[in-house]
């Protein structure tokens, strides 16, 4: 399973969400590569942080717009069982490279209406993608939505004309998240609440989508 996690506006979850689920998927004893395919190589640093206080990661690599050559990516997948990698907003040669090799890709998006508004030119690249790619699965992730607020109640029902399908699960707009890559650490494994729990099941939620799979969990809680 190959996850690229895509779309062109920023801010809207991709390093984040990549990070928690590739971590996730390493807790659940899953060979896992991450790709860092953002110049600004949030995921690398993560991984530094991680590895100075010697915590286990998935394997982290950096990748640009040749990622589907087939001495690239497509070779170095063989060696894992899930690969998640995270493009950067604005840049469509990446996002162009990853979603020629991705199995799904997720487009984070938060429910402002400006969120879905952006969502429309991440929409053209995946069905441009899908023209080439029929077999390509895409989805929509509802992000840092806010709780018992009108917009985040709102947020699905706002995207439902966008074309995709959109993921049962959502993430929450929650500082564990921002915590938990300042300590290198995956939301999952930093802490057991909420966060926590919204990773997992989106993890749950994509390898049903993808592989058929059903959980397949160790523990991993706590700090």
């Amino acid at each position: 399973m190959i996850i690229a996690l895509a779309g062109q506006k920023g801010g809207s979850g991709k390093t984040t969400t990549a990070v928690a689920l590739a971590a996730e998927l390493h807790a659940r004893g899953s060979r896992v590569l991450l790709v860092d395919a953002d110049p600004q190589g949030s995921a690398r640093t993560w991984a530094a942080v991680a590895a100075e206080a010697e915590r286990p990661t998935p394997t982290v690599v950096s990748m640009g717009p040749n990622l589907y050559q087939p001495s690239q990516l497509p070779t170095l997948a063989r060696s894992f069982e899930h690969v998640v990698v995270d493009c950067p907003p604005r840049s469509g040669d990446v996002q162009r490279a990853a979603l020629m090799v991705a199995t799904v890709a997720v487009l984070p998006c938060g429910p402002a209406a400006v969120d879905a508004w952006a969502l429309a030119e991440s929409l053209e690249l995946v069905r441009a993608a899908q023209v080439l790619r029929p077999e390509l699965r895409a989805v929509v992730l509802l992000s840092r939505v806010v709780a018992r607020t009108a917009i985040g109640a709102g947020a699905r029902d706002a995207l439902a004309g966008c074309g995709l399908p959109i993921l049962r699960t959502s993430l929450g707009f929650r500082v564990a998240y921002q915590e938990a890559l300042a300590a290198g650490l995956g939301v999952a494994q930093y802490e057991a609440g909420e966060a926590a729990d919204e990773v997992r099941a989106l993890t749950d939620e994509l390898l049903a989508l993808v592989t058929g799979q059903g959980p397949k969990r160790r523990s991993s809680r706590g700090r």
